[in-house]
């Protein structure tokens, strides 16, 4: 598996990230089948949230995997926390970031998070706060690196001025279907409704910054509407990925998630799936390097129009 440095951070991560929050759904035994595809093929990132499942979700990876000393040394865990899911609230406060990781490192079975992220961003967050929260957690040694997800570049400059640890990651949704952020830059000084940025220049602004993106729901168009691969309603952009991927004898799958990796940006996406199989799938697009014209044939397959 190939592997890129996470952000300012010291950890070489792989280009894969594999998903946990379907985790709650499978039993033990699809558990471990899962959890083992994925570190038999060199996919040892996972991605948590406190929220995913409330909680089980973590819980039942940590027995899938069967957490101890000599297994926590062989992977890299990521967690989320700040959704207050039963309050129907954002909370970037220090007491709940506290306890929220307390509970997290509780259902993970381990002492420390290699990552912690800020699930949302926090309309009533104080930065000050989130810098003290951060201090003690990475003192401890409970966290090793901190980054955000679903932010803004103004957002993420508010926190960073107060926090004394970089911010290393930015968890962003992006597929072939979902890709303002790369259209709006493509239509700069444009009047057309793709023109709109929605989203403060993130891509640009994490490059310059050097933090690593990793796009979730890399399968999905709208939010969470389905996934865009043998949908019907994309006759040409399932046509455009399917003749490269037979070009690459590879599935449609691998094509998709190689189209996001193609991006000279270095984002490291975040699978979803919990069949090993298509897993695997995900995991080989680590190995296909696209042409330029087969990236621009499948962005343009999707509905993007080039000025």
């Amino acid at each position: 598996m190939k592997t890129i440095k996470l952000g300012q951070s010291n950890l070489q991560v792989p280009v894969i990230a594999v998903g946990c929050m379907r985790m709650k759904d499978l039993n033990k035994k699809d558990a471990e089948h899962l959890v083992r595809t994925a570190l038999e093929n060199g996919a040892n990132f996972f991605d948590h949230a406190d929220v995913y499942g409330r909680g089980a979700s973590e819980e039942i990876f940590a027995d899938a995997i069967h957490m101890n000393d000599t297994v926590r040394e062989k992977i890299i865990l990521q967690s989320k926390c700040g959704i207050r899911k039963a309050e129907n609230t954002f909370d970037f406060s220090k007491e709940h970031i506290l306890a929220s990781v307390d509970g997290i490192l509780k259902r993970l079975k381990t002492d420390y998070l290699d990552v912690l992220l800020l699930h949302r961003p926090d309309a009533l967050v104080e930065p000050e706060e989130v810098a003290e929260a951060f201090d003690k957690l990475h003192s401890s040694g409970k966290v090793r690196n901190f980054g955000v997800s679903n932010h803004n570049p103004m957002q993420v400059q508010l926190l960073q001025k107060s926090l004394n640890q970089p911010i290393v990651a930015n968890q962003l949704q992006l597929s072939i279907t979902n890709a303002t952020m790369i259209s709006a830059g493509i239509h700069v000084n444009m009047l057309d409704d793709t023109a709109v940025n929605r989203d403060g220049s993130i891509l640009d602004f994490c490059r310059l910054n050097d933090i690593t993106i990793q796009p979730w729901s890399p399968f999905q168009y709208g939010f969470f509407e389905g996934v865009f691969l043998d949908n019907e309603k994309f006759p040409e952009l399932n046509a455009k990925i399917n003749e490269i991927a037979a070009k690459y004898e590879v599935t449609n799958t691998t094509i998709a998630l190689s189209w996001i990796l193609r991006h000279p940006a270095h984002m490291q996406p975040v699978t979803g799936t919990m069949n090993p199989e298509r897993l695997k799938d995900c995991i080989k697009a680590a190995d296909i390097y696209l042409t330029r014209e087969e990236w621009y044939e499948i962005y343009r397959a999707a509905g993007n129009i080039l000025p």
